[in-house]
């Protein structure tokens, strides 16, 4: 059986933590599927199409020999559990992860039919330097489903919130910068 990582995320811009968690899961699965979506938590986002393309450019410029990351924005979905059911039907003889990272521990109990969606994937939380995951939270989303695993890959301390705000150009790649001047973005 196929496991894939499904990695969506809001990547307002893709930063170098993107990329090392992409890498990561690239080595951990036999496919990532990552793309652009709208987190209803967050407000005026960059337009979706230029998070896809910036992510697209994120994923062609990431040197490995695997080939197994790819994009999928087909899947984007403002609710998880819509984008795990396409998946589903793209994929249908796959296992499927999620992959979140830990500063949406908080919100998970609170998604759109989370105990549906922890039936039909497993759970594996990314750390982000500077957000502890707190037991209390860890234990309620145990609660919701059979495993949560936590991945052993360390991400750098960037964000794209970091960038947006203060402009560090050490928070993303070269070609998504280039990207950004480009489009006249932030």
């Amino acid at each position: 059986m196929t496991k894939i990582a499904l990695f969506g995320t809001s990547a307002d811009p893709p930063t170098v933590g993107h990329e090392k968690i992409i890498k990561w899961l690239s080595q951990k699965f036999d496919k990532v599927v990552v793309w652009a979506s709208d987190n209803p938590f967050k407000f005026n986002q960059t337009s979706l199409k230029q998070r896809s393309t910036m992510l697209s450019i994120l994923i062609e410029n990431i040197d490995l020999n695997q080939n197994n990351i790819f994009l999928h924005q087909e899947l984007s979905s403002r609710r998880t559990l819509e984008t795990v059911e396409l998946a589903r039907k793209k994929w249908d003889n796959a296992e499927f992860t999620l992959v979140v990272g830990s500063d949406l521990v908080k919100q998970l109990p609170n998604w759109y039919q989370i105990e549906e969606l922890l039936q039909k994937v497993e759970l594996l939380i990314v750390p982000r330097p500077g957000i502890a995951i707190e037991k209390a939270d860890l234990q309620k989303l145990k609660e919701l489903t059979t495993e949560v695993k936590i991945a052993s890959v360390e991400v750098p301390n960037v964000s794209s919130s970091a960038y947006r705000e203060q402009g560090d150009e050490m928070n993303i790649t070269p070609p998504i910068k280039d990207y950004i001047y480009r489009q006249k973005l932030y």
